[in-house]
């Protein structure tokens, strides 16, 4: 095998290999050498097997590429692996807010850490995870819960207010 060839089949691996990786590693960087290497590949060709050949290779290469990714987007999605890697049911009944945050306004309790401005609060004997409105509250202050918005339960300190 002369050192042109050898060349043709490092570049077809490791494009192969890169593109491959690509799906556990995200970003496309990995995608986009393996595509360089897949070009390097194409031109080691035409240097290794000349003009006619080379072209049949290219063609080659891209048709089972597209043949690849096509099974790729088909068939991984039902594996193992896919599934742990891909959402599985439809999320659009679901709820953000979590169940009696609601239920919470007007409520006092006490920082159980310092609100910079997020923090805990023990409010109604739960640790509840809420934000100040911009705020810094000492731990041990008492606060009063002035709103919830979503999943965040706003804050305000009663210390000076008693």
């Amino acid at each position: 095998m002369s050192g042109s060839e050898q060349l043709f089949v490092v570049l077809l691996f490791a494009g192969l290999m890169l593109f491959g990786a690509e799906v556990f590693v995200p970003g496309g960087i990995l995608g986009v050498m393996g595509g360089i290497c897949l070009l390097g590949a194409i031109i080691s060709a035409f240097s290794a097997f000349g003009p006619t050949a080379g072209a049949y290779i290219a063609a080659g290469i891209f048709v089972l590429l597209g043949i690849v990714i096509a099974l790729w987007i088909k068939v991984f999605p039902k594996t193992g692996i896919g599934k742990a890697m891909t959402v599985s049911r439809d999320l659009s009944d679901s709820s953000a807010a979590s169940s009696g945050i609601h239920d919470l306004m007007d409520q006092e309790g006490e920082a159980i850490s310092d609100l910079r401005p997020a923090g805990f609060a023990r409010i109604n004997s739960k640790r509840i995870d809420v934000v100040t409105q911009g705020e810094m509250i000492e731990k041990g202050t008492l606060v009063k819960v002035i709103a919830t918005r979503g999943n965040f339960v706003v804050v305000k300190s009663l210390k000076n207010e008693k």
